[in-house]
């Protein structure tokens, strides 16, 4: 067993497995584009190794390189690999996994990018073909498989509503049929739910939230098996060209370093604003798996090991006006598409789902107007309650 084995998640993240050079206590960023070698027999022998050897940066790189080691190892897996962005992570592992005819299984409220690519590019373009289940219930699962069912995609919690699907089980079940697995594990962070552990096959996450946590780097992580993984390198990922620059990737380097206690400070505020929403007469419904009124518990307490800062509540109003009015007045909360940051953000998933979605589908999210979503931060809890309190008024 290797000494990083042995340590602790943030004894991994806070050391370097080597000695870096000259004595620096931060790793050096290799921002080169190609690396040159001694001889014509050096060389050669690089060519034979490429997943191992640097030669040029759209293949490997040593900075990428160790920060997909510290990533494999907090992830559970045997490989990572980096990519530019969490969508094009998304959309190469899944390349990976399917062909074309093939059927994919994965749940309505996916998050949105990813169920585009599916819907409106693989579904025309290679006759891909698709299945939405609520994934509450297993059998919701083993009632959509096809012949060609060749991938069940995961996202627990969902998109939009937050909701769970009981990992282990699908991952049993997708096994003894011979289906890959993949799930989108961002929400959790690799530091609060370990889906590799319940058997499924690759883990995929947006690095420009929660990892990377300072909204300054744009990124998409891959991890699984050591043959799993190294397929997706030498086909998909060196193929399309989806390298991450190193520069990015020292970025996550410097994130990783305090990734455990900034998760711990995202509970705690979250718990916090989710009691204070969960009470407060304005609000109708609180979409959080830490909520006391949250209606899969019970799965939670399985599969997750903590929370995180993103939740959802819905409004009880409709009238748009007053809604923009509530977003409008936050201070501390402000509007923005993303999340995972230091910062408190809000969001309306109706402001870009109606324009990625029909109504019909729209709809059938479950979700509307008054819906809201928010990534809690890093500030003050008191100060975000406030806001929040503030804001409510005006509903």
């Amino acid at each position: 067993m290797s000494e990083s084995k042995k340590q602790n998640i943030e004894t991994l993240l806070a050391h370097d497995e080597q000695r870096n050079p000259n004595g620096a206590v931060v790793p050096p960023i290799y921002q080169n584009s190609l690396f040159t070698f001694e001889s014509w027999d050096d060389i050669d022998q690089a060519f034979d190794n490429r997943m191992e050897s640097f030669i040029y940066t759209r293949g490997r790189n040593p900075t990428v390189k160790q920060v997909e080691e510290k990533l494999a190892a907090l992830c559970g897996g045997e490989k990572a690999q980096l990519f530019p962005s969490g969508m094009g992570a998304i959309s190469a592992a899944i390349m990976h996994c399917v062909n074309a005819g093939d059927h994919i299984i994965t749940i309505k409220n996916l998050y949105g990018p990813a169920n585009n690519f599916i819907s409106s590019y693989l579904k025309p373009k290679f006759n891909v073909e698709v299945t939405y289940v609520t994934g509450k219930d297993i059998s919701d699962f083993e009632n959509a498989i096809q012949d060609n069912t060749s991938l069940i995609y995961l996202e627990s919690p969902s998109s939009a509503v937050f909701s769970l699907q009981d990992i282990e089980a699908v991952a049993k079940l997708a096994k003894s049929k011979g289906i890959k697995t993949m799930i989108d594990n961002t929400w959790t962070s690799p530091i609060f739910q370990k889906p590799l552990a319940m058997g499924i096959d690759l883990e995929i996450h947006s690095c420009s939230k929660y990892i990377g946590g300072h909204s300054d780097v744009v990124a998409g992580l891959v991890v699984g098996s050591k043959q799993e993984v190294e397929s997706i390198s030498l086909r998909e990922f060196e193929w399309i060209g989806a390298k991450i620059a190193p520069f990015e990737a020292w970025l996550l380097l410097r994130s990783l370093r305090t990734l455990p206690i900034r998760m711990r400070q995202h509970q705690e505020n979250a718990l916090a604003v989710a009691e204070f929403l969960e009470n407060h007469p304005k609000i109708q419904l609180l979409r959080y798996p830490g909520a006391k009124s949250f209606d899969q518990k019970e799965l939670a307490k399985k599969q997750m090991t903590g929370l995180t800062g993103l939740m959802g509540f819905q409004l009880k109003t409709d009238d748009l006006e007053k809604i923009k009015a509530f977003v409008n007045t936050l201070k501390y909360f402000h509007l923005g598409v993303s999340w995972g940051g230091h910062e408190s953000l809000i969001y309306a998933p109706a402001i870009s789902y109606l324009k990625e979605l029909s109504p019909d589908q729209f709809a059938g999210l479950g979700i509307s107007l008054g819906d809201m979503r928010i990534s809690v931060g890093l500030e003050n809890k008191e100060d975000l309650i406030a806001d929040l309190e503030r804001a409510l008024e005006l509903i």
